[in-house]
């Protein structure tokens, strides 16, 4: 018996419609759903890939519990029972800062995620909670929570009405972009292109992105913050600091001037790799545009001054009046419940409330960094993780020091993880 059913993919921010074909019960055929109002049929690589993915006999059918040295399946009853006994003798013995949490991308994606690993963290009480935010995007949220009292406060490009497209360390014909929820991203841009507006990338690599702009700016890596500073401050020289009706709510301008003052073009040429009338040229182009929105993604976050890079991309919407406005950078509206962002004054953003036990890192938006885990579990001490939960997360293959990460969760008192495969 075959018939059709109507999803959405869960693999990624985007959220594109899928048109599913399922008989006897498998995914036998993924497509892309052309009535979808957001993302009109497009499908990526990934996402078609659902009727492999489904029959994949490396996939997991049941739970897998360790007994006698070996992982073997096991009833969702017994995988329970287990999960309670490791992680209720930790707790007992040790407490819950003996306890971690590792959470991969994809509990963001999900219903799920958003619903129960809240609950979850609470029920644990363990502030050692890693992410996968930690190795990409967390210098966006710490700017954001800075700039506007809210981490998740991310402003987002009009892609579809924009006429100037400033992408900094982004590459979304490869990747779809993120941060933006824009299904078909690549296709975006190429109707941007067809209206007659301008990209311009900024990238060390003449990325598949970088071959389709109008310009492509080949910076030396980790300046990205120098290159947006000299814009500022081409901005204030030549007169072209216009916020418009945005200036009622900034504070700090005046600041921000004296800030950029030491960073003219012909200061960070040569540290950049830029000509110095080139970077005039950028912030000429990106202030005369009717439009404008710059955008930066993973390639700006990791780097040595990340936050500071992001936050100056904000810093340029908004002295050019193109922050919360449409053609440039929106905040965007909750599909559910009544959230605003920015939220309305009050506590505002803190960092540091807790720190990491061994090296003393800061939390940020409740989150430790995940390069920080190893040295957590390995440390002897008062307050050792001795019992590790990971949720849609291979910290072991996707964070730095892999090999030192797989000896340290070897040493574990408890281990589970959370995941469709048997991963590292």
């Amino acid at each position: 018996m075959s018939r059709t059913a109507l999803r959405i993919c869960p693999l990624c921010e985007a959220t594109c419609g899928l048109t599913l074909t399922i008989e006897d019960g498998t995914v036998t055929r993924a497509r892309g759903d052309a009535e979808d109002v957001f993302s009109r049929g497009f499908i990526c690589p990934k996402g078609a890939s659902f009727g492999e993915l489904d029959g994949d006999p490396d996939r997991l059918r049941a739970p897998l519990v360790r007994r006698d040295g070996q992982l073997r399946e096991a009833s969702w009853e017994e995988a329970f029972a287990a999960v309670a006994e490791g992680f209720g003798e930790v707790l007992r013995d040790h407490g819950p800062q003996a306890t971690g949490v590792v959470l991969g991308n994809p509990t963001v994606h999900t219903v799920a995620g958003a619903l129960f690993v809240p609950v979850l963290l609470g029920a644990l009480r363990t502030r050692n909670v890693f992410t996968a935010s930690t190795l990409d995007q967390m210098p966006k949220h710490v700017s954001s929570g800075l700039m506007f009292g809210d981490a998740f406060a991310i402003p987002v490009p009009d892609l579809d009405r924009t006429d100037h497209l400033l992408m900094i360390g982004a590459n979304p014909l490869d990747s779809n972009g993120s941060l933006c929820t824009a299904p078909d991203f690549p296709g975006r841009l190429r109707a941007l292109r067809r209206r007659g507006g301008k990209l311009v990338v900024i990238d060390p690599r003449r990325t598949r992105t970088a071959k389709l702009a109008d310009r492509h700016v080949a910076i030396r890596p980790g300046t990205d913050a120098l290159l947006l500073f000299a814009m500022v401050s081409v901005l204030f020289d030549e007169g072209l600091v216009a916020p418009g009706a945005l200036g009622a709510h900034l504070s700090g301008i005046d600041e921000i001037k004296g800030l950029a003052a030491g960073f003219t073009p012909e200061a960070v040429a040569d540290a950049c790799d830029v000509p110095a009338e080139e970077i005039r040229t950028l912030a000429r182009e990106f202030a005369a545009a009717p439009r404008a929105v710059a955008y930066g993604r993973v390639g700006s976050s990791t780097v040595e001054f990340g936050t500071l890079t992001n936050w100056l991309v904000d810093v340029l919407g908004a002295l050019t009046g193109n922050l919360d406005r449409p053609g440039g950078m929106m905040f965007p509206l909750s599909a559910t419940g009544g959230w605003k962002r920015p939220a309305a004054p009050g506590k505002g953003f803190a960092l540091g409330r807790w720190h990491s036990r061994v090296s003393g890192h800061p939390e940020a938006k409740g989150e430790l960094p995940a390069v920080a885990l190893a040295e957590e579990i390995e440390t002897p001490g008062e307050g050792r993780i001795r019992a590790v939960l990971a949720i849609a997360g291979n910290p072991v293959l996707s964070a730095p020091d892999g090999d030192r990460l797989d000896r340290a969760l070897a040493g574990l008192d408890f281990m589970v993880s959370v995941d469709p495969y048997l991963n590292e």
